[in-house]
């Protein structure tokens, strides 16, 4: 009786960690083809936006937004973006501006923003991370020109 409890229980347990791992795998399907889950979407949209500053006239070129975004590394090598004062969104996703044809990146993977005269990159909650240079980027970071942005196996740089 003892030993046909304890396979009952092994048995139970066992399925309940299958149902876990065929869940937590359908999340991780849902997460990257639909974007960030429901809780972080909330998390975003509760930050207020950051609108672009207009650089002062007496400041000079140097601190003014870059003027285009260039694939340099991976299947749009030679794509270029005209960069404005809108927000420019990367990421697999049809809705975004630039669209990756990378298997390792997300739908909606980073964000590139103006804000006082410079180009800042932030990862969205993407499942590989986005990196400036080699430094992963966990919060909004400015980005200089020339500096390679990897998102997979693609590589962005702003030029001018």
């Amino acid at each position: 009786m003892g030993q046909e409890l304890v396979l009952l229980l092994f048995r139970v347990g066992f399925l309940a960690l299958l149902w876990l791992f065929v869940l937590l795998a359908i999340r991780a399907i849902r997460t990257d083809l639909w974007g960030v889950p429901r809780r972080q979407t909330q998390a975003v949209a509760v930050r207020p936006p950051v609108a672009p500053v207009p650089v002062p006239a007496g400041r000079g070129r140097r601190n003014r937004p870059a003027q285009r975004l260039v694939v340099t590394q991976g299947a749009l090598v030679g794509t270029t973006v005209t960069l404005g004062a809108a927000p420019v969104t990367i990421g697999r996703a049809n809705t975004s501006t630039l669209v990756l044809t990378d298997d390792f990146a997300s739908a909606h993977h980073a964000r590139l923003f103006p804000h006082n005269g410079e180009w800042f990159i932030e990862d969205v909650g993407s499942t590989n991370g986005t990196y400036l240079d080699r430094t992963r980027v966990t919060s909004p970071m400015p980005v200089p020109m020339g500096m390679p942005v990897r998102i997979g196996k693609t590589v962005l740089e702003l030029r001018r």
